[in-house]
């Protein structure tokens, strides 16, 4: 997949908001407008193209995502390729340095879901579903599981695979998964970390299942949300 590159890093107007030396405040100024960061999260997983972009984020404006992506772009953080035959088309994607923001947006999302603030019924793209699972995986409940889960999420999919004690997610075929669970995206939320059994999800058909029954409902709860601020 070929890089092109999207705007000269010299020709765009250097933008300064807060004129401190700090590392966080440049960053701010790098990542701190309305949906730039949200974008990021979007391409962790890989590259989209503009209209993926635009239905991973129903909120933003053609016009705004546009400026965004040129924002991000010219400070170094995506960047525009072309996939291969037979899809051709363009797409965004992160730079190297733009992947090392991941943790940034992980940390920066597990710190707010202390928030009582936090409404599990809004929005919730398939890309924040997955990475979801990194953010709150309890590795102490994963011991010597070793599995590969498949999830088909309006219309794309998915694979976490698990070893180790760690997880790896990645939007990919999920051939040879052990388990292959599909649906809403908000209907998992109860299941991984509301506590409610995997089963009552599938009978409610809020969830579909193909695949190793058992190993798919002891995957859903290695996932916790950390305790609310009181």
């Amino acid at each position: 997949m070929k890089l092109v590159k999207v705007t000269d890093l010299n020709e765009a107007p250097e933008k300064k908001w807060y004129d401190d030396a700090c590392g966080t405040a440049l960053g701010m100024e790098l990542v701190g407008e309305r949906w730039s960061l949200l974008i990021v999260r979007e391409l962790l997983l890989g590259p989209r193209r503009f209209g993926d972009l635009r239905a991973g984020l129903p909120g933003i404006s053609a016009n705004v995502l546009t400026q965004r992506l040129e924002g991000l772009a010219a400070a170094g953080i995506v960047a525009r390729a072309q996939l291969p035959p037979p899809a051709r088309a363009q797409v965004y994607v992160l730079t190297d340095w733009g992947r090392e923001c991941e943790p940034v947006v992980l940390g920066l999302g597990r710190w707010a879901l202390r928030s009582p603030r936090h409404d599990p019924m809004q929005h919730f793209s398939p890309s924040a579903l997955m990475l979801s699972l990194k953010m709150l995986l309890v590795a102490e409940r994963v011991g010597d599981l070793t599995a590969t889960i498949g999830f088909e999420l309006r219309g794309e999919t998915y694979v976490a695979r698990v070893a180790h004690g760690a997880i790896v997610v990645a939007r990919d075929a999920a051939t040879g998964a052990d388990a292959m669970l599909s649906g809403e995206t908000n209907a998992f939320l109860p299941v991984f970390y509301g506590g409610m059994p995997l089963t009552q999800a599938l009978d409610a058909d809020a969830l579909y299942l193909v695949g190793d029954l058992a190993l798919a409902s002891r995957f859903a709860t290695m996932f916790a949300l950390p305790e609310k601020i009181t």
